[in-house]
């Protein structure tokens, strides 16, 4: 049985992870992101959204049109999310670099999530560099899950070892 983890405390103007709701939550985020692969900067936007769950980084998916033209390339695979449904992954491309199944989008989500359809997610260890109002994230821990950590955000976080189970 894995015991539930003691939840960091939040400073000042921080969110804990333990605070976010499951089922996760969608919210507009309006604020500066960008992605950087192979040297450029691939994706730019002030508005997306974030989904906020239980013990997770905020996810955060961006305009499909806040990624640079050829950037998004298909891919084969999929998987399924309880609460989003039906992932579908892209390769991230620049001249200089290929990142495979860096990104995904849900092209028809599940009801209460419409409002991403489409829309671009990124995974941080995937790419150069990701920010958040110009802070440089930290990937989710363990290669899986999506999150992006910055210093806003408290833990622990899922994905670390023995997490299976939170």
């Amino acid at each position: 049985m894995t015991t539930r983890p003691k939840p960091i405390t939040p400073g000042v103007g921080q969110e804990s992870v333990w605070d976010y709701p499951r089922p996760p939550r969608l919210e507009p985020f309006l604020g500066s992101i960008t992605v950087e692969l192979g040297g450029k900067r691939i994706a730019s936007t002030d508005h997306a959204w974030r989904v906020l769950e239980t013990s997770h980084p905020p996810t955060y998916y961006l305009p499909r049109e806040a990624f640079a033209d050829g950037v998004l390339r298909e891919t084969s695979g999929s998987s399924w999310c309880e609460w989003k449904g039906q992932a579908t992954y892209y390769d991230l491309v620049t001249d200089a670099r290929v990142s495979p199944k860096a990104a995904w989008s849900y092209l028809h989500p599940s009801p209460g999530f419409e409002q991403i359809v489409e829309a671009v997610a990124v995974m941080a260890a995937l790419v150069d560099r990701c920010t958040v109002n110009g802070e440089q994230v930290v990937p989710q821990p363990g290669g899986f899950y999506g999150g992006w950590i910055t210093s806003w955000i408290v833990g622990p976080f899922k994905g670390v070892p023995g997490s299976m189970g939170w």
